[in-house]
């Protein structure tokens, strides 16, 4: 990634934080090239996993504090440029009230959810102290995985980049699918439990 072989470290922290406060950046694909680039020994593998998990957990955080102090109406007004409209807002309110907290952890290996779960962990005002220790550990395993799927992949150089370029638009396609699908899913298993035999 061009950006990353310019400005480095810097580059790679910025975008990872921007994400987490709910601007979408190239996030998964920035980190693995960092620790593709640490492998080839052009960066610090210890310094890109402590980058990453650090601008993970920052991002995600001041994400909450931004949702806290902005609320509802601002999140409605703004969130629909990033695809959170009020429907998707009101099942996520509803989601976090019954069964949410534990979803932080997941969340963050979700496109979507990684960029907004902070705004709407805020919005309804769950406590900042469950937001953050399931943040955390959500950060360290998502920072764990693709830092060691770039780090392994470093030898290859040119191969990586080029099937990044080449199966990026696809690989997002296919997770947006599976999405999609576990959601209708669990939706069709709610109906069917509230349906009376």
């Amino acid at each position: 990634m061009e950006q990353l072989e310019r400005y480095g470290y810097p580059a790679l922290a910025l975008l990872v934080l921007l994400e987490g406060i709910g601007i979408p950046t190239p996030a998964v694909s920035v980190v693995v090239a960092a620790a593709v680039l640490a492998g080839h020994g052009s960066m610090s593998l210890p310094l890109v996993a402590a980058i990453t998990f650090a601008a993970a957990v920052v991002g995600d955080n001041l994400g909450f504090w931004l949702g806290r102090k902005a609320g509802r109406p601002a999140i409605l007004r703004w969130g629909r440029r990033v695809g959170l409209t009020e429907p998707r807002l009101a099942r996520a309110e509803h989601f976090f009230a019954r069964r949410g907290r534990n979803i932080i952890v997941v969340a963050r290996f979700i496109d979507g959810l990684r960029q907004t779960n902070g705004l709407i962990a805020g919005a309804v005002d769950l406590p900042w102290r469950q937001y953050a220790i399931r943040d955390a550990i959500g950060g360290a395993l998502w920072t764990a995985l693709w830092v060691s799927i770039g780090a392994f992949a470093g030898g290859n150089l040119d191969r990586v980049r080029a099937l990044v370029h080449r199966y990026e638009t696809p690989a997002l396609i296919v997770a947006g699918l599976l999405l999609v699908s576990l959601l209708l899913v669990y939706v069709w298993r709610r109906r069917r439990r509230g349906t009376p035999d």
